[in-house]
């Protein structure tokens, strides 16, 4: 296989390896905590929803806080938010820890700590996923998420069991110590790195703004909309293995804490094979054939460990599981990075957390009722439907393959010299494109437009229309609003190198030789008395 197919290309870059190393002591740090606390509630209440919970208190936050993170994520300096994320968690872990050691912890204290640490890990996966793409180039970006998803799977595979380990002679608060610990080797790391920063021209958008252009940007792209579909479904049945393997490990194979912990590193391992089969699979099938065979699989391993009564099956049934875990979220992950620009790469993807999370918190708490009116087993069957389900929804909404767009900055607008002396915030501003289409291009112009008018509502623009003059038939003006100047100038930023083939082919249709004529007005919803935007002195060509 070729260096540019190779998974382990990204480790040719310093910086990655650097983080991808220390990232392994945190996640196995998480692991030991997330053992801890499983096997903790266990021991502070008998009912199974209050164990599925502590899934869905560690995921929830990831559900409700993602976009506000992925605003941050594209809007700040992405390695001080994971910074303050890294030291947050450790705060939390450490307090944690005090509170078991002195036996003050109770079943709704234990889940509002898990809840803290799912925050940070809101706060912390938006700007960790969209830094791959200021870590290493884009033609390793797959190799990059696929190692990270290793990363965790390889810690997965011996995290539980040594959390489980940890467990069973130090109890849960050494768990817990040992997590607050193992940030310390991240925050270092991201201490050291010190990306290459572009200034941007513009001031920073508000944050209310930010959060609202990212889920327009989503909503208009629909093969992203159908990827936070499918993530949403498969987390939503898939994470019933997570949440109630905590009472499969107690109630249906006898054992204690270090088995739950051997089981889940099976699903670790798995994980790992899963991650190194990932390149080899998309060679061969397409995304769509790859989510339909891990839902299928995933669905028959919760049924073989719902119905499995011995140590070795259930051991085994959750191998193939953590491999399907891993194939189906990479690829989940990789498509909205690869469909996604970098102006606002961190809010498209905790939109796909938000999507894929809050399917997970919704079902671990949905499985974790339903085990407690007829047990485990019942939970897993059903998850397995759902699943099925999952992959069946491919048959209308297939997984779009990876996007070859070149989704970098167009970087051909100049900002124009104007007359009248606005201010950043003056507005609102109307734009008018002058068109000159003759009668046999309409149906193709018309098509363009379609396109046209996606392309500008997602990157900003209000009130987009297209007009026909009644005098002169062949005259075509697209008009659309901004708030302000400033949003103008970065609707156009925003504009990127696939979007230029719509730009040439209606300039084709252009039936004048010079460009569309582009009007910018600023509008009065009052008539002043005065003029309250003077000329401005132009400077000499």
């Amino acid at each position: 296989m070729s260096e540019r197919k190779s998974m382990l290309a990204p480790f040719r870059h310093e910086t990655f390896r650097m983080l991808w190393l220390a990232t392994l002591f945190s996640n196995l740090g998480g692991l030991v905590q997330s053992v801890g606390a499983g096997w903790m509630m266990t021991t502070l209440s008998s009912s199974h929803n209050m164990v599925a919970l502590v899934q869905a208190s560690t995921t929830l936050p990831i559900m409700l806080f993602s976009l506000a993170a992925g605003a941050l994520a594209d809007n700040f300096d992405r390695r001080i938010v994971m910074l303050v994320a890294q030291i947050g968690l450790m705060v939390v872990s450490i307090l944690l820890a005090i509170l078991t050691v002195f036996g003050l912890l109770t079943p709704w204290l234990l889940l509002g700590f898990t809840f803290l640490i799912g925050c940070g890990t809101a706060l912390f996966n938006p700007s960790w996923q969209a830094s791959m793409g200021d870590v290493v180039p884009r033609e390793d970006l797959p190799g990059a998420v696929t190692l990270n998803s290793m990363g965790f799977n390889l810690m997965r595979s011996v995290g539980p069991a040594v959390g489980g380990l940890i467990v069973a002679t130090a109890g849960a608060a050494a768990a817990f110590a040992l997590n607050a610990v193992s940030y310390i080797a991240l925050i270092f790391a991201l201490w050291r790195w010190k990306p290459v920063r572009v200034k941007s021209q513009l001031p920073r958008e508000k944050f209310g703004s930010a959060m609202y252009a990212g889920i327009r940007y989503v909503s208009l792209s629909p093969h992203l909309t159908t990827v936070l579909f499918r993530g949403f479904l498969f987390g939503l049945a898939a994470v019933v293995i997570l949440a109630l393997l905590p009472s499969v490990a107690n109630d249906y194979v006898g054992g204690g804490a270090f088995v739950y912990g051997t089981l889940l590193g099976c699903f670790g391992f798995g994980a790992i094979g899963g991650a190194f089969l990932n390149g080899r699979v998309r060679e061969r099938f397409s995304n769509e054939v790859i989510v339909r065979i891990a839902c299928a699989i995933f669905a028959l391993c919760c049924v073989g460990l719902g119905l499995s009564r011995e140590v070795w099956l259930s051991h085994a049934v959750l191998i193939p599981a953590g491999a399907c875990w891993v194939l189906a979220l990479s690829l989940f992950n990789v498509s909205v990075q690869l469909s996604t620009p970098r102006w606002v790469v961190g809010r498209a993807l905790a939109l796909y957390q938000t999507a894929t999370f809050g399917g997970m918190a919704l079902g671990s708490w949905v499985w974790g009722l339903f085990a407690d009116i007829g047990g485990p087993q019942l939970a897993l069957l059903c998850a397995a439907l759902v699943l099925v389900f999952c992959g069946a929804v491919g048959l209308r909404l297939p997984l779009p393959a990876f996007s070859s767009r070149d989704l970098n900055p167009l970087d051909t607008f100049n900002e124009p010299a104007l007359r009248l002396d606005l201010r950043p915030r003056s507005g609102p501003i109307l734009v008018m494109i002058d068109y000159r289409i003759a009668q046999n291009d309409i149906p193709k112009f018309l098509e363009l437009m379609a396109d046209r008018r996606r392309i500008r509502i997602r990157d900003g623009a209000r009130q987009w229309a297209v007009l026909r003059d009644l005098q002169e038939p062949d005259l075509w003006v697209e008009s659309y609003h901004v708030p302000t100047w400033d949003d103008y100038l970065r609707h156009n930023m925003r504009r990127t190198k696939a979007d230029a083939e719509n730009t040439l082919a209606l300039r084709a249709l252009h039936q004048l030789a010079e460009p569309p004529r582009v009007h910018r007005m600023i509008e009065r919803q009052t008539v002043p008395l005065h003029d309250d935007t003077p000329l401005r002195e132009l400077p000499d060509v």
